[in-house]
């Protein structure tokens, strides 16, 4: 085993000797990592190795790339492979494959080599170290056959680092426990899947539903058994409520949590991670018996995503005051009135008013959540600390012009619907990119009974238009609002047009995000300032008291909403550790 004082104080030399094979081939990122000490942590040293790689030419992480050997290939049959190769293949069973996985897995390398002109990486020891099944492998291996060389060789690069993340962790002898224990939490709790999906190995539970419900026991289960909460309930709209006591019961409180329902199909870490990590935090602090001089309420929140009915932030939204009772008349897919369904599942509707939280009584509120985009996990980076979660305004709408003939029609007498429609995208797509923290989407575009030969008479679309500020959000609205007049007068066209959604901005309590910008400073880690695209909880609780959020690194390009979503234990391990460093600063802050 290594130490972090044995690096720092090393000669070049024995630096380098003492990451001997962390990359592959490669003592030049160890060299140069070497003038960046002293570390003063394990998280520190792995992101000053990633940094050198980043700041590396093409050519020189193309080489690295290329020092990999190809999996299950020629050097694993003829026993060349290095001894940690050698280690993660046998974890991970690729040394010994059955003759048709080898030959599917040749045939894989063959493609890929012809295609990228590098060998395929994969971290095949997985998210927690412990291996994956070789069906994942072979099913990694080829889907990543379809993406674009660029991605390809930047996924390549990822994939190296968390190899060397964990080579480093052996060296260490480093063992994330506290990410491991959040980790393996979140892979217990996405058994539970709604009927039709489940049979399928699909995630989704929507609100009510029993698996929706079976997630609520075993996170009450988990806070009362395992992590020492001093109250656990279910409250009137299904939420998971956690209590651990300040040194004072009376003592204000620090609200935390994040949502446990989830899209259909989705991920096992949206929301959930916000919930798990706080857990870990309050296991840890009654395993030592420790109270602090505020107490910590977690919230599961039973519903963020409005997949089951047309109302969001059912869960949070309470909280703050905002639950509307003509929602209880909402029915989803199936006809069920949600006040039928929280009939079902044993909730007290009369009980939902009592649920508005007292500002006065609260510290404010904080979120952890994995980031879903790929900034992070571009930039090699596991944390992110949120300035605003964006102000959104959503819009349905059609142009309509004139369905006619396409062989008949001279090109300039058409009132082609659908070319207008496709000249407000593109001027959608300049705007959003005109501005910084803006994005602009045309995410749904469709001619209704559309014909190979007809000229489109009407086009239907949507608008979807966020940005870190309302005015930055409204004013990119107002010109896109008045391109789409233009576009029609000009095209002789009508149109339609309705908002359907609206949300401010949620800029970030300067105090608290200062709170996590310390946090994360105190593991060693750089600071990154980035903005939520996406709604949150923290959106909500934000109308009544200081809030702010931290972002946690997802893999596969930071893909969520989507089977692919993952993280690394030893990211979810940070993120704990951040969210313990600012109840420790809290604490001293209100002794």
């Amino acid at each position: 085993m290594i130490t972090l004082e044995q690096l720092n104080t090393a000669t070049q030399a024995e630096f380098i000797r003492c990451l001997e094979g962390t990359y592959e081939h490669s003592p030049w990122i160890a060299g140069h990592a070497w003038p960046r000490r002293p570390f003063a942590s394990l998280a520190q040293l792995k992101q000053a190795l990633a940094q050198v790689v980043r700041e590396a030419d093409a050519a020189a992480q193309l080489a690295l790339i290329c020092a990999h050997p190809e999996l299950a290939g020629k050097a694993m049959a003829s026993q060349a492979l290095t001894a940690e190769s050698t280690q993660e293949q046998g974890q991970a069973g690729l040394t010994a494959c059955t003759p048709g996985e080898l030959d599917r897995i040749r045939q894989l390398n063959a493609d890929y080599s012809a295609k990228f002109g590098f060998p395929f990486i994969l971290a095949v020891r997985g998210p927690r170290g412990l291996g994956l099944p070789k069906a994942e492998i072979i099913a990694t291996f080829a889907r990543r056959l379809g993406n674009p060389p660029d991605f390809e060789r930047a996924e390549a690069l990822r994939n190296i680092h968390r190899i060397a993340e964990i080579r480093l962790n052996d060296k260490f002898g480093h063992t994330p426990a506290l990410g491991n224990l959040a980790w393996d939490w979140a892979e217990q709790l996405s058994v539970h899947s709604d009927p039709g999906y489940a049979e399928r190995g699909e995630l989704t539970v929507t609100y009510l539903t029993d698996a929706h419900q079976a997630c609520a026991r075993q996170l009450v289960q988990w806070m009362q058994r395992d992590c020492g909460f001093d109250e656990v309930s279910i409250d009137a709209v299904g939420n998971v409520v956690g209590l651990y006591h300040g040194a004072d019961p009376a003592a204000r409180r620090l609200m935390t949590g994040s949502h446990y329902d989830t899209v259909r199909n989705g991920g096992k870490y949206d929301g959930r991670l916000g919930i798990l990590a706080p857990m870990v935090c309050v296991r840890e602090l009654h395993r030592q018996g420790r109270r602090l001089p505020y107490g910590l309420e977690v919230v599961g929140f039973a519903e963020e995503e409005g997949q089951r009915y047309k109302a969001t932030f059912l869960g949070s939204g309470a909280l703050a005051g905002q639950f509307d009772p003509s929602w209880l008349d909402q029915r989803d897919a199936g006809g069920v009135a949600m006040r039928d369904a929280m009939a079902l599942a044993g909730l007290d509707i009369g009980g939902i008013p009592a649920l508005r939280r007292d500002p006065s009584g609260y510290l404010g509120f904080v979120e952890l959540h994995i980031e879903q985009g790929p900034v992070l996990n571009a930039l090699d980076l596991p944390l992110g600390i949120v300035t605003s979660i964006n102000g959104s305004v959503r819009f349905l709408g059609a142009m309509i012009g004139m369905a006619s003939h396409a062989g008949t029609t001279p090109m300039d007498q058409r009132r082609d619907a659908a070319t207008g429609a496709a000249e407000l995208a593109l001027y959608l797509e300049k705007r959003g990119g005109g501005a910084a923290h803006l994005v602009a989407t045309m995410g749904m575009l469709e001619v209704p009974s559309g014909s190979i030969n007809v000229v489109p008479g009407r086009c239907n679309f949507s608008l979807d238009i966020r940005a870190t500020t309302d005015a930055v959000r409204d004013a990119c609205a107002a010109d896109v609002l008045a391109e789409l007049q233009a576009i029609c007068q000009r095209r002789g066209l009508q149109y339609m047009l309705e908002e359907t959604l609206r949300a401010a901005a949620a800029p970030s309590a300067a105090e608290w995000q200062a709170r996590w910008e310390r946090a994360v400073q105190a593991l060693g880690l750089p600071v990154f300032r980035m903005p939520s695209g996406a709604g949150h909880d923290a959106m909500k609780l934000h109308e009544i008291m200081p809030q702010a959020m931290l972002f946690v690194r997802g893999l596969n390009a930071g893909i969520s909403h989507n089977p692919l979503e993952s993280t690394t234990s030893d990211d979810a391990d940070l993120c704990v550790r951040a969210l313990a460093h600012l109840l420790d600063q809290l604490a001293t802050e209100n002794p």
